[in-house]
């Protein structure tokens, strides 16, 4: 069986370590796997799947149209007419989409050769764009406006950002693209997402839902000197970590939080730019984004306390691989993340952070440990969705569970 796979990204970050996980697990039962990736560097170890989509030109120029016309997904013609030339060459069996924005491919090019190519299609959707007429994340804001028509985009000027709003006439050209497709089957990472499907112009495929997973190899309780090496014994430490901060991953409700403790607290930021680092408060440490995935397990295992502040999430897997280190969580209750979180945390609305210091203070008067920490790293770890997928791969049929 030949696999073709398409994201933004290859081998890093959330979505493209889930490719290049497929991927090895596919060649290890004897099929062939490309990643088709539009941006970034792919990781020496991943480049034998990796097919570039266009260039780091075309990503800009397909940038700046998307910021002057709100024309996202709609750039990148050349690029992406040549890459269907290549597809149709390799011509794979199964054609696995992820994320298909990021100023990379044109989806009206992509999704015609979709609706005639008679291949099997999966698509595993990470975020809302698909459905929505500009915005990733129109729960951060909780727009409905995605289930009639969308129009006046209250985002615009969120990612993919632009100057103008033609919201309006994305929703209606996406409806069209992406409905009617042959042979399609949708899976989402929630049931919170899937729920969303439901009530979108997406309605009539089957969905199926194969939570993410987190390497229970990596993510361990490990005893380690963290706290000694940042000064910071005796202090209660509460832990964030994001690939990227910004307002939407909670950032500044972070530094509101620190004025809102004494000084018994700490609040530490993995993911921090250079620039974010130098500015935080002194109630604040900065580290910058670290590749080491045993350096993260040491961070979450030296810390007392995980807090996501996340107005927009799919299913964090930031919770899982905390509660994996044996720590609670605390969290807004954004998309998928109390499914992540379990019995193992709690969750207040978005913005009530009187809500989530009282949460926290609560914690350290009545201690929580992981509950059945045996039975959530049997759920969690990877290996989980890796033979979801592949049972995906290999079924006959197209089918929707919701588990």
């Amino acid at each position: 069986m030949k696999v073709l796979m398409i994201n933004s990204v290859c081998g890093i970050r959330s979505t493209g370590r889930i490719c290049t996980d497929l991927a090895t697990a596919l060649e290890e039962q004897g099929h062939e796997v490309k990643i088709a990736y539009g941006r970034e560097t792919v990781p020496e170890q991943f480049q034998k799947y990796a097919v570039r989509i266009g260039s780091d030109l075309n990503v800009k120029l397909h940038g700046i149209k998307a910021r002057l016309f709100d024309a996202s997904g709609f750039g990148s013609k050349k690029a992406t007419k040549k890459f269907i030339e290549w597809v149709k060459e390799w011509n794979p069996d199964v054609i696995h989409l992820h994320n298909i924005h990021g100023y990379y491919i044109n989806i009206e090019i992509l999704f015609n050769y979709l609706k005639t190519c008679d291949k099997k299609i999966i698509w595993t959707l990470h975020d809302c764009w698909v459905f929505t007429g500009h915005s990733a994340y129109c729960d951060a804001i909780q727009c409905e406006k995605w289930k009639t028509g969308c129009d006046h985009c209250p985002q615009k000027s969120e990612y993919p950002k632009s100057f103008t709003d033609y919201s309006k006439r994305n929703w209606k050209n996406k409806k069209s693209l992406f409905s009617d497709i042959p042979n399609m089957q949708i899976i989402t990472p929630s049931k919170w997402l899937a729920g969303l499907l439901n009530e979108s112009f997406l309605f009539e495929y089957p969905v199926t839902v194969i939570h993410n997973g987190i390497d229970t190899s990596q993510f361990y309780p490990l005893e380690n000197d963290f706290r000694k090496v940042y000064g910071l014994d005796g202090k209660r430490i509460l832990l964030g970590v994001a690939s990227t901060w910004n307002d939407m991953k909670g950032y500044s409700d972070f530094i509101k939080l620190s004025e809102m403790l004494d000084d018994t607290y700490k609040i530490v930021l993995v993911g921090v730019s250079k620039e974010q680092k130098e500015s935080l408060p002194n109630k604040m440490i900065g580290i910058e984004r670290t590749n080491s995935l045993k350096e993260l397990a040491m961070i979450y295992s030296a810390s007392d306390l995980f807090v996501n502040l996340t107005y927009c999430d799919n299913y964090p897997t930031v919770n899982l691989e905390a509660i994996a280190c044996g720590k609670y969580v605390v969290s807004y209750e954004t998309g998928g993340s109390p499914e992540s979180i379990g019995a193992n945390g709690c969750t207040v609305d978005r913005g009530k952070l009187k809500e989530i210091v009282s949460s926290i203070e609560n914690y350290f008067i009545h201690p929580c440990e992981v509950e059945d920490y045996e039975d959530f790293i049997k759920r969690s770890d990877k290996a989980v969705a890796l033979r979801n997928y592949l049972e995906m791969y290999n079924s006959q049929k197209i089918r929707g569970v919701i588990p």
